[in-house]
């Protein structure tokens, strides 16, 4: 379960948004930033510090050399992504170097934050102990068959790479088991959206009392 709501109200109530591969976070984050929500996300974060000319990549390179880059001098991440399935050690080391980053730039972020709430989306939330920067946890659940369907279809990734993408998260039960609200997303987009809507209002309301009962 998430942290209890700060006393401190003029900051915005930290929603950590999480899912599996291909359950519906993007649908999510989409649908609430569309209301006017700041999001924080880690994995265009995560893309932002390996990008040209960041310390993240000068770093991976120098520890693979210039083949880790692709013609264009970006970050080869298929190749990355070979690297580190193929060996914990790798995984450990990368995740050493990029998560302290990572997480600075998340924090930095919330900071800066003016919507009532806003949302940290992170993929693993739960799995990093994120969750424990968070006022609440949103999960958006899906089953596993949706989840290999979805996730081939939007990453044009091959059904082994995505179970061994599973196979280092959670699973579902579990992470259930530590949402404070969970979104199924096994329906229509609609369904889906509706109840993403219903949380966003119930959202607003709990920040209104928040500052009503500060004020």
């Amino acid at each position: 379960m998430a942290g209890l709501i700060m006393e401190k109200t003029e900051r915005p109530i930290i929603v950590g948004l999480t899912g599996g591969i291909g359950s519906g976070i993007s649908l999510a984050s989409d649908t609430l930033q569309s209301f006017g929500i700041d999001i924080i996300d880690a994995d265009v974060i995560a893309r932002e510090v390996v990008a040209p000319g960041s310390e993240g990549l000068e770093r991976i390179q120098e520890k693979y050399g210039p083949d880790i880059l692709t013609s264009k001098g970006t970050l080869d991440r298929a190749k990355l992504r070979e690297i580190v399935f193929a060996d914990p050690n790798e995984t450990e080391w990368l995740n050493n170097l990029l998560h302290p980053m990572i997480r600075s730039e998340m924090l930095h972020q919330v900071a800066i934050a003016t919507s009532p709430y806003c949302i940290l989306a992170v993929p693993l939330l739960f799995e990093n102990k994120l969750d424990a920067l968070c006022d609440l946890t949103l999960v958006i659940d899906v089953s596993e068959e949706q989840q290999l369907v979805r996730a081939s279809q939007r990453d044009d990734v091959d059904i082994a790479n995505i179970k061994r993408i599973m196979a280092q998260q959670l699973a579902a039960r579990e992470r259930n088991k530590k949402a404070d609200i969970i979104v199924d997303n096994n329906g229509t987009k609609t369904q889906t959206i509706k109840q993403i809507k219903q949380f966003h209002e119930e959202m607003l309301n709990k920040y209104r009392k928040i500052h009503k009962k500060g004020s």
